[in-house]
């Protein structure tokens, strides 16, 4: 598949997709049904591949990998060990889906990716000077851990009647809907915590820590302070307010935890063979790690559009970018 037909390539070896950012026919008028169905259902789309994904993996791992919810009534060691070993092992097998063909093996080469560059392996801004390794002592260290903290906490409350419980048997209408809104309710939640972060003494003490990955990998997804973590999954809370069930609090951690893998790919596309490809459509996100004050968020509700902060990788919206800039600058100035 030749990445030519579907951007182009610049003198600095940064390759840049035809295809602008947009938002899908969700919050338009006049409504769009036709438009809007394809999008649910389609593929690509709201339900297809990702949020499915990890609402399939969310039952499978409460099914099969999760402990009774009795067990969990207690604080104990070996149960909160067991989470934690269990997140641990599926963050390293799903990041490591998309950084070793990608990164370590390099098998489609600099084919659809953002950035002419490959990670740092001499760069002060990271431990070690590595940023892969900088990046996977944050991933587990605090990442998995601090995820862990929340989900161990969470059916520690449901188990003990602390926070009200949905029974899907009872209720199988209101547990499917929940279920759907929960990708959308992950959006809103991540686009307050990145306005608040990229507050100035904020981001200098907590988020820049995460921006160091100018040009980010698969590993940069969860590569944050402590601070960042906490409050990047405190959004499983809401399930201590909204009555839910636990795979709904699982499905929301596991989608927190997983899905900046593929937000943070560097790549457009990943390619399976000759013809076949799966978008990672991490090109929103990525122009944000390149301009950082545009696409807090990236997904279905049009924040960035509404406050002003969307850029959809046109020239246009570039120059309106830098235009901004200066002028922000200009009042502080004055003032």
């Amino acid at each position: 598949m030749d990445d030519a037909l579907y951007g182009k390539r610049d003198k600095r070896g940064d390759w840049k997709p035809f295809e602008r950012v947009t938002y899908p026919p969700v919050f338009v008028w006049p409504a769009q049904p036709a438009g809007l169905a394809r999008w649910f259902f389609g593929y690509p789309g709201y339900l297809l591949p990702w949020n499915m994904l990890y609402a399939v993996l969310g039952i499978v791992v409460w099914t099969w990998l999760t402990p009774p919810l009795e067990t969990m009534k207690d604080f104990a060691p070996g149960w909160i060990l067991f989470l934690l070993a269990r997140n641990a092992v599926l963050t390293l097998i799903f990041y490591s889906l998309f950084h070793l063909p990608l990164y370590a093996r390099k098998s489609q080469g600099s084919a659809f990716k953002f950035n002419g560059k490959w990670l740092d392996r001499d760069n002060e801004a990271f431990l070690f000077r590595s940023q892969l390794a900088d990046n996977l002592i944050w991933s587990f260290a605090s990442g998995v851990t601090i995820w862990t903290a929340y989900e161990a906490v969470t059916p520690w409350a449901f188990a003990n009647g602390v926070i009200p419980y949905l029974d899907w048997h009872t209720h199988p209408v209101w547990f499917v809907l929940l279920m759907l809104l929960i990708p959308l309710f992950r959006e809103f939640h991540f686009y307050v915590v990145h306005r608040l972060i990229h507050w100035p003494p904020l981001y200098r003490t907590v988020h820049k820590l995460h921006h160091n990955n100018v040009n980010p990998g698969p590993w940069s997804g969860i590569s944050m302070h402590p601070v960042e973590h906490l409050l990047y999954f405190s959004g499983v809370l809401i399930h201590w307010i909204v009555p839910s069930h636990p795979i709904h609090a699982l499905f929301q951690l596991l989608h927190a935890g997983l899905s900046p893998a593929h937000g943070h790919a560097g790549f457009e596309r990943i390619l399976i063979g000759k013809k076949a490809s799966i978008a990672t459509h991490c090109y929103a996100h990525y122009l944000h790690h390149k301009y950082c004050e545009c696409n807090y968020h990236d997904g279905t509700i049009p924040l960035d559009r509404w406050f002003g902060t969307f850029h959809d990788g046109s020239e246009a919206a570039h120059d309106a970018m830098n235009d901004r800039f200066m002028a922000r600058h200009a009042r502080k100035r004055a003032a």
